[in-house]
């Protein structure tokens, strides 16, 4: 499902990653205080609410249990949607509480991020909220004693690969996510954040120099002209050139080349920074200013197109395309202001893996 088909009507909020491990961590130390199975469990969230939660599987011994439950992501298309998503829990007698990833949950193997090298992949707001929950219980039985959870992610490993995890040096599983405990659908906050994070990877390892495409068609495209850089040196911006571009003004980066297609650009040139379709659409009126600009008077035929891609058929894509040098032009000079302080360098691309460089006079 794409955002194009957003379903019509209210739209149902799901909840977090980190939302089902609190739950499955929960439920896995009231088994044991209890001694029966769990079949559902209230979890706290961060945003002052309370959802119950079902739980999908639940054993116990006098001192472990392994509990899981199932990721809800209500309407929003999310690749973590009915995952298997579970806690074993083994009772010590250290007095605290230890994070160890289990299978399908990702290990930390970069710097950059919010934890430390080595570290499961267990975000600081979701550790939060079960190291709350299980003090709690703790707490109110009288337990002296602590609490090893490790959290596990069935198939984790390959819901990952449909991921970025990989390249901002998060392997061998997803992470465990969420600020707020439920998922609103058609959000595009988890992906502007993981623009942010694999930009802070970059930075945090050095890298001064950032390709900036719309996805992975682009980049492969641009990786044999970019062949010196490491692999979180290159960004996908999605449709957010605008937060992208803003998050980069932010760091110590000295150089940005930004791959773009065509569809993209002639959205970016009139000023549009956040570029899906379901939000904006291209200005055919300014696209004809374009045009005539270099004296192409037919406004009908680009009028007549469906699709910003198909401008190839009226001009030649070719680097020293009058029509296509002004397009970047002003591509350029949105990108720019945005970021003064970087040298940039803007690649158009068709669907062919042409490009053309915008060509600074």
């Amino acid at each position: 499902m794409s955002l194009r088909e957003i379903p019509k009507g209210p739209l149902r909020e799901g909840f977090t990653t980190g939302t089902c491990a609190t739950a499955a961590a929960k439920s896995g130390l009231m088994a044991i205080i209890h001694q029966k199975e769990i079949a559902s469990v209230k979890v706290h969230l961060p945003i002052d609410k309370i959802l119950e939660i079902p739980v999908h599987h639940c054993e116990f011994t006098e001192n472990t249990a392994k509990c899981s439950v199932i990721k809800d992501a209500g309407d929003d298309p999310d690749v973590t949607n009915g995952a298997e998503i579970g806690c074993v829990l083994n009772l010590t007698q250290e007095k605290d509480i230890q994070f160890i990833a289990g299978e399908g949950v990702g290990t930390v193997t970069l710097k950059g991020l919010e934890l430390a090298i080595g570290e499961p992949a267990i975000n600081p707001v979701p550790r939060k909220m079960i190291t709350s929950a299980i003090q709690k219980l703790l707490h109110a039985y009288d337990l002296e004693c602590g609490v090893s959870v490790t959290v596990y992610v069935t198939n984790g490993r390959k819901i990952a690969k449909r991921t970025l995890n990989e390249r901002v040096g998060i392997m061998n599983g997803i992470s465990i996510l969420g600020t707020s405990g439920i998922v609103k659908p058609y959000s595009s906050s988890s992906y502007i954040a993981s623009i942010e994070q694999g930009i802070d990877v970059a930075v945090a390892n050095n890298v001064t120099e950032l390709v900036i495409n719309s996805g992975a068609r682009s980049e492969k495209y641009l990786s044999a002209k970019f062949d010196h850089l490491p692999e979180y040196g290159f960004i996908h911006y999605g449709n957010w050139i605008g937060e992208t571009l803003t998050k980069i003004n932010q760091c110590p980066i000295e150089k940005v080349s930004i791959g773009i297609m065509l569809g993209k650009a002639a959205k970016l040139a009139a000023g549009i920074t956040d570029t899906h379709s379901c939000v904006s659409s291209w200005n055919k009126d300014f696209i004809v200013q374009l045009a005539e600009e270099v004296g192409f008077y037919e406004a009908d035929k680009i009028k007549a197109l469906n699709m910003a891609g198909r401008l190839t058929e009226l001009f030649d894509f070719e680097q020293h395309s009058p029509f296509f040098q002004l397009l970047l032009k002003h591509c350029y000079q949105h990108t720019h202001i945005k970021m003064k302080q970087v040298e940039l360098d803007i690649y158009l691309i068709d669907k062919n893996g042409t490009l053309i460089k915008f060509i600074k006079k």
